[in-house]
């Protein structure tokens, strides 16, 4: 009896969990160890009263319907939605297709980067911020830290930090983030990937907005530098910061891949290869 209310529970929480990107999300929001959990998926352990609780708060539904016979379970979704519509990411189905196809390629790029462009709201200077982009199986995530205080030690601006996910698709490397603390905006940065397991550049190209009060839609090359999976982090971010064009801290290749002059004759504003 007891193994048959196990089997079903797991069934019903495999099935809950289809809702969502991936497990490690759900384990992720539930706090819940990853390793355990997959053996509640696994018909191997049944969670503890008090964990049995926290799992059906989290996905909307009572103990005794997630201990339902799997078919009676499914139907009762199906007539009662749960609070899965709105707790569960909007189009996850297709985030979690997209990450799916992402998987294995993505991991070799997990890492740190310094991210270098010409700053939209300050077109004329180059901004160097900190990426941080990693993999946990299923899942890639990204951050970036924008510090903003001049070169000259004029003073300290403000400092950003942006959330996003990454994927791999047909050899390019989409990243898409927005403002954790405004959440005005959204940005994307498209990447040729490399296989040269020396290499020092990853270019591309990002599109955001200014943060002038016009919020103009703008584009500019970028350039990743690859740091490595291991790093100072404090001595990174003392290196973050907006630099003059002509600044001897940004290195002169940095400076050519990140030139946003379009070519004469070119109808589009495409990437620069290494």
């Amino acid at each position: 009896m007891r193994e048959s209310i196990q089997r079903e529970f797991a069934d019903n929480l495999g099935l809950l969990c289809s809702f969502y990107p991936s497990v490690t999300e759900v384990c992720r929001r539930l706090k819940i160890n990853r390793s355990q959990f997959n053996k509640y998926l696994g018909a191997a352990a049944f969670p503890a009263r008090h964990t049995l609780r926290k799992i059906c708060d989290f996905f909307g539904v009572e103990e005794y319907e997630i201990l339902l016979p799997a078919h009676q379970f499914r139907q009762l979704l199906q007539v009662r939605p749960s609070k899965l519509t709105s707790t569960a990411p909007l189009f996850s189905d297709h985030i979690g297709q997209l990450q799916r196809a992402s998987s294995g390629a993505i991991a070799n790029y997990a890492g740190f980067y310094f991210e270098y462009y010409y700053a939209m709201t300050y077109p004329s200077s180059i901004l160097r911020t900190l990426v941080s982009l990693t993999w946990d199986g299923e899942t890639a995530r990204f951050s970036r830290l924008e510090r903003l205080p001049r070169e000259n030690g004029s003073g300290r601006g403000p400092s950003r930090r942006y959330h996003g996910a990454a994927f791999y698709l047909a050899e390019r490397l989409f990243l898409l983030d927005y403002d954790s603390l405004t959440q005005n905006e959204i940005s994307q940065t498209i990447l040729l990937p490399t296989y040269n397991n020396r290499t020092t550049y990853l270019t591309g190209l990002k599109l955001g907005v200014t943060a002038q009060s016009l919020r103009l839609p703008t584009c500019a090359r970028v350039v990743y530098e690859v740091l490595g999976a291991n790093i100072n982090l404090r001595a990174a971010l003392r290196l973050c910061g907006l630099f003059d064009r002509e600044s001897d801290a940004v290195a002169a290749d940095v400076k050519r891949l990140i030139d946003n002059t379009a070519p004469s004759g070119d109808h589009h504003f495409a990437a620069v290869t290494v």
